[in-house]
């Protein structure tokens, strides 16, 4: 049948010159998204016709130009050389059925813990303009379905808003029992076939659906040749977050919303981002029940609970004389902090999140890098790059209750920055006393709080 539109997936910020306004895409886009929600059943079978020079230059817009370069080596100037010629071929091979996806040029980068290499495969940048025409459109369909509990890689979605909606269902709850979920390789096992059978149940375009099995099919390049297999959706395909929370939606979101939970004695939630999430529950029987059949349910679809990261976890809100600290009771990790009980000013029990030490370890060890790498610059320029990379990291781990980890944090980064200072020449030595004197020529940027939990209290 035929459809019409949904929420643009990013905000549409300013036009590029010599592009149709994104205003124009972006009501296409709410018309499919409205038949979507008053239909929830329907399947479409037309889509492609939404996808057209107009759409492909508000990808194009959205494309990050900055990336790295596909297996082709053609950046995004390049391509912007003959933008309109481009975007043309691109839109007619789409469309007659004969474009041709290139195999991913796969890089490692270290996972949160620090100790192991996660794979990431970077597309042409032409695949990515096309894959996110592509998402635009179908994700204006899946934000009528997706369930207020997945928070990752959705539009007007944040990590933070499922922190805080972590937090407040903790403490409306008065804790509970966790069971933190860790699939084992999800983006390396998820299974071809069971993203088919879920995307039928929606789109059944055939253009669009023959492009997503040309881009499962394609394979990364690595060591000089290309590699294929009949599972896995390559980490850094713009197309493959949005899959992703299809399939979980499936397997998990669905199923704990409308078959668990109304098999529970007590109240639950589920926090999801991307393929971390925790469950929490009120009741310790209600928490062994699910963990003795969340396995079973993974299982189905090809996928694995990581048997030593997948674990239940006694966070209630403990009574009595509470030391601080996340040793003190049980804690758990979510989206790079560890949560633990500890206690308020005036001597209550309160939910308290401190940056988890793989997140912290990670984040100075890429400053450690930075440094070695830009010693010889001159110190204005690695000033500037520090306080940049400062202030980023303020951005996300600054939350009410994380002062002094953000301050441990400071004096590390003054310590490394020193250190490889000192590493310049073997005759200039960056003493303690001299390092301070430059620290307040070239003052670093203060601990800074960003997200304040008292909002997130005072919300309704």
């Amino acid at each position: 049948m035929e459809g019409e539109g949904s929420r643009a997936t990013e905000p549409l910020e300013g036009k590029m010159q010599g592009t149709p306004s994104p205003e124009s895409v972006s009501t296409r886009l709410q018309r499919i998204a409205e038949l979507a929600r008053k239909a929830p059943e329907l399947a479409f079978t037309t889509l492609t016709h939404h996808i057209d020079l107009e759409l492909l230059h508000e990808a194009y817009r959205r494309t990050r130009k900055d990336g790295a370069t596909g297996i082709d080596g053609q950046t995004a100037t390049e391509y912007a050389a003959n933008l309109e010629g481009n975007l043309q071929s691109l839109l007619n091979v789409f469309k007659s059925g004969t474009y041709w996806a290139p195999p991913v040029r796969r890089v490692y980068i270290p996972k949160a813990d620090g100790k192991a290499l996660r794979p990431i495969g970077i597309p042409t940048f032409e695949d990515k303009v096309l894959q996110r025409a592509v998402t635009m459109v179908l994700e204006t369909i899946y934000e009528q379905d997706f369930l207020d509990c997945s928070y990752g890689f959705r539009p007007s979605r944040s990590a933070h808003q499922a922190l805080d909606a972590l937090w407040k269902g903790l403490m409306d709850m008065g804790g509970g029992v966790v069971i933190e979920v860790d699939i084992k390789s999800y983006f390396d096992t998820v299974e071809h076939q069971h993203i088919r059978n879920f995307l039928d149940k929606r789109v059944r375009d055939g253009v669009i659906r023959r492009a997503i099995d040309k881009w499962l099919k394609a394979g990364v390049f690595e060591e000089g040749s290309v590699h294929r297999a009949d599972e896995g959706s390559p980490q850094g395909g713009v197309i493959s977050p949005l899959l992703s929370n299809i399939y979980l939606h499936e397997v998990l979101d669905t199923w704990f919303a409308r078959e668990v939970v109304p098999r529970l004695r007590a109240k639950a939630f589920m926090i999801r981002y991307a393929d971390d999430a925790v469950i929490v529950l009120g009741s310790e029987d209600d928490a062994r029940r699910v963990m003795d059949v969340l396995d079973k349910r993974f299982a189905q679809y090809g996928l694995t609970l990581h048997p030593e990261k997948t674990r239940m976890v006694n966070f209630r809100r403990p009574g009595g004389t509470l030391p601080a600290g996340p040793s003190s009771t049980g804690s758990f990790d979510m989206l790079g902090f560890t949560w633990f009980w500890g206690k308020s000013r005036k001597g209550s029990s309160n939910i308290r999140r401190k940056t988890s030490s793989s997140r912290f370890r990670r984040a100075l060890g890429r400053i450690a890098d930075w440094c070695r790498y830009h010693r010889h610059d001159p110190i204005t320029t690695q000033h500037i790059g520090l306080s940049r990379k400062l202030r980023g990291h303020y951005a996300y781990f600054g939350i009410t209750g994380n002062v002094r980890a953000l301050g441990r944090f400071l004096h590390e980064v003054e310590r490394v920055w020193r250190y490889w200072l000192n590493r310049r020449s073997a005759r200039a030595k960056m003493m303690w006393e001299r390092f301070r004197r430059l620290l307040q020529r070239y003052p670093l940027p203060p601990i800074r709080v960003v997200h304040s939990i008292h909002r997130i209290a005072a919300s309704p």
